[in-house]
């Protein structure tokens, strides 16, 4: 039997303050985290973390470095925490990346495997980005995957259309967070 885990990515207040575009994002990513806990599926945070002064930063990564000149997402700032709508709980495990992959310079698949987590249900901002990257990354580690097109946002809408509608479901079943609740519902 699969055993799932629910990966809220990079869903932390200056991302959200970039991001959000008033469209009810939040209180949707809400009902998936409650849902996830009512069933007892682990949910997972995953936050992109840089150190001060950013050593993990090569000035070949064009992203990195701009966002480093940005001074965003040093660890310890205020606008690397989880926003306070979705804030874990006592007990949920927040995981720190160094790059676009949750996987990535972290120790998110150690995690997985001590709970024996084969199943990955993804959410998170931004969906060309840490959900994207996450999702080729898990694909290539076998993990069965959901995407839930509604709990991903993007800077950019049809980015995001084009995704979860004519990509994403190569590899992923992509399901609405109100589907996905009906699908775990207890019977």
């Amino acid at each position: 039997m699969a055993s799932s885990a629910l990966l809220v990515m990079d869903v932390q207040r200056d991302i959200v303050a970039m991001a959000d575009d008033g469209s009810g994002y939040l209180p949707r990513l809400r009902r998936a985290i409650d849902g996830a806990r009512l069933v007892d599926i682990p949910v997972i945070y995953v936050v992109i973390g840089l150190r001060p002064g950013a050593p993990e930063v090569s000035p070949r990564n064009k992203v990195l470095t701009n966002i480093v000149r940005a001074g965003l997402f040093t660890e310890g700032a205020p606008g690397t925490e989880i926003h306070q709508d979705v804030a874990p709980r006592q007990g949920d495990v927040v995981v720190t990346k160094r790059r676009g992959s949750a996987f990535s310079g972290s120790d998110l698949d150690l995690v997985l495997r001590a709970r024996d987590v084969d199943s990955l249900v993804l959410t998170g901002i931004a969906t060309s980005a840490a959900v994207l990257s996450t999702l080729w990354h898990a694909v290539d580690l076998d993990f069965g995957l959901t995407v839930l097109a509604d709990a991903c946002l993007d800077t950019d809408p049809e980015v995001h259309r084009v995704l979860t509608e004519k990509l994403f479901p190569q590899w992923a079943d992509v399901l609405t967070v109100e589907d996905w609740l009906k699908a775990i519902a207890p019977r």
